[in-house]
């Protein structure tokens, strides 16, 4: 191997792996492995960071097997194409090269420097720094192929506040003024001598590999190190070692039946300040003259616009001038023009937008505050498993409460995904029939849930049992049935969306 690629064989990535968890009761939500096919066509493997490291390592020597470049330019002209190995190949032998290095930032290595670019060396064998304006032996001066050198200090101080206050890696430029050539990771390392900047550059280094890499993503449980390698992009279930599971694609929890642009969408609303205006626009209404927004805090529908410009006086309920209506809003004399009425359709069609809206999002965020609870679950489950162990059930015996937990929490990030679907989806045929299995499931979900919850004794044992078995088969069944009818959806483009 070349000598350009022991900064990474030979010092640690700058993550810990994250050991197995040991405790049983871990929760497996949504686990792809029920629907084996699927997960069997859809290969991966999960990384520590030293095999990410090395994975790395073996892309840099797969292009030096066919570009006879330093392993150091290889590794920023791979992060210039975001680690695509055939992107660059192709653009380095069908493409103008003077232009690809230029553009990555770097040096063309098969040009000779030129002499403007060569050490200004004084008579007294002296450079001076450009930085520090001081005044240094040629051996305390270091430099890039750009030509531009400065003491090696300078140099530890600029990279270490490139790498400590900025979190910069791979895009770490020359600390020359207007010079955009890139410093590699051999130079950073010779150069920095505090082991923890070192430790952090290399963690920069593997955190931006993993980043830039579409085949590469990072497990986005909390505290875990694992990645997950695939072969190629889609949107598709992976498990990590911490038994998260996750899309690939777009990197949030398990979502099936709902695609990833419109769980984006989705959570990008429930976030955005737009939900906050619909509000606003649902329960406000403007002043007709200058379209000031006011509340309403009172009973009574004269208003008085409080813009000290305006003042208009105006009816509530039809927006028109107060003028003409007399002692008695009940005898609303313009209620039925069409100025008024078109106001008011509008201020209805707003609030009708925002009671569906808040239709889906109360029952998606009720699921989704279930499942937190399903996880505390567990804990009470494994107590009752340990129980019912002391009376003469053996191990195996009281698997089925695990094997119902689990199923629940599976049911429930699944009706959690159906309602963001809902939301989108546009009424016809196949969307009521989605609608009779979403409503089949979530009732034997909440009944499931309840007889988990109940208290189990040595009486009731084998009536609870029974119950919980029979529920969770069902259970299983139709989140199966309903899962299999909208995907049976999307190959026959049975659904048809909202904007």
């Amino acid at each position: 191997m070349d000598s350009d690629d022991e900064s990474f064989e030979e010092h640690d990535s700058g993550n810990v792996s994250s050991g197995d968890d040991d405790f049983a009761m871990d929760v497996d939500i949504n686990n792809p492995r029920d629907r084996g096919q699927e997960t069997e066509e859809y290969p991966y493997d999960v990384l520590t960071t030293d095999e990410i490291v090395q994975h790395m390592v073996d892309c840099i020597k797969d292009v030096n097997t066919v570009v006879e470049i330093p392993a150091t330019i290889t590794r920023i002209l791979l992060n210039y194409f975001k680690w695509d190995k055939e992107k660059l190949m192709e653009r380095y032998y069908d493409g103008d090269q003077d232009k690809l290095f230029k553009d990555a930032h770097v040096v063309n290595p098969f040009r000779k420097p030129s002499l403007a670019l060569k050490p200004k060396i004084k008579k007294s064998r002296t450079e001076d720094c450009e930085i520090c304006y001081s005044t240094f032996p040629p051996s305390m001066m270091t430099g890039l192929e750009c030509g531009h050198r400065f003491c090696t200090q300078c140099w530890q101080e600029y990279l270490t506040t490139k790498i400590v206050e900025e979190g910069l890696g791979q895009s770490i430029a020359c600390a020359a003024h207007g010079c955009d050539i890139l410093v590699d990771d051999v130079t950073v390392m010779r150069l920095v001598q505090d082991s923890r900047v070192r430790l952090k550059y290399q963690h920069l280094i593997t955190n931006s590999f993993v980043e830039c890499n579409r085949l590469l993503r990072w497990c986005p449980s909390a505290d875990c190190t694992y990645a997950i390698k695939v072969q190629y992009v889609d949107p598709r279930p992976v498990i990590c070692k911490c038994n998260h599971v996750f899309c690939f694609e777009c990197g949030e929890n398990w979502h099936d039946p709902v695609q990833c642009r419109l769980l984006k969408k989705w959570i990008k609303k429930c976030d955005d300040d737009s939900e906050t205006s619909n509000w606003i626009a649902a329960n406000t209404k403007e002043c007709p003259k200058c379209n000031v927004t006011i509340e309403k805090d009172g009973g009574c529908n004269h208003m008085v616009c409080k813009n000290q410009n305006c003042k208009h006086d105006f009816c509530w309920v039809c927006l028109g001038s107060w003028e003409p209506h007399g002692s008695s809003w009940y005898n609303c004399n313009r209620y039925d023009e069409d100025e008024a009425r078109a106001a008011r359709d509008a201020q209805e069609r707003l609030r009708s937008t925002l009671a569906r809206y808040l239709h889906y999002y109360n029952r998606y965020i009720n699921h989704m505050q279930s499942l937190k609870f399903e996880h505390k679950l567990y804990a009470a489950v494994k107590e009752k498993m340990e129980e019912m162990q002391q009376h003469n059930m053996s191990w195996i015996e009281v698997q089925f409460l695990k094997k119902a937990v689990d199923i629940l929490c599976q049911c429930r990030q699944t009706l959690m995904c159906t309602y963001v679907f809902a939301y989108y989806l546009k009424r016809n045929n196949q969307s009521l029939i989605f609608e009779e299995n979403q409503k089949d499931l979530e009732s034997a979900t909440e009944t499931l849930s309840e007889y988990l919850e109940r208290d189990i004794t040595s009486e009731n044992l084998a009536d609870i049992k029974q119950k919980v078995q029979d529920k969770y088969r069902y259970c299983e069944k139709r989140r199966k049935v309903l899962l299999d009818h909208v995907h049976e959806g999307y190959e026959k483009d049975w659904w048809e969306y909202t904007n």
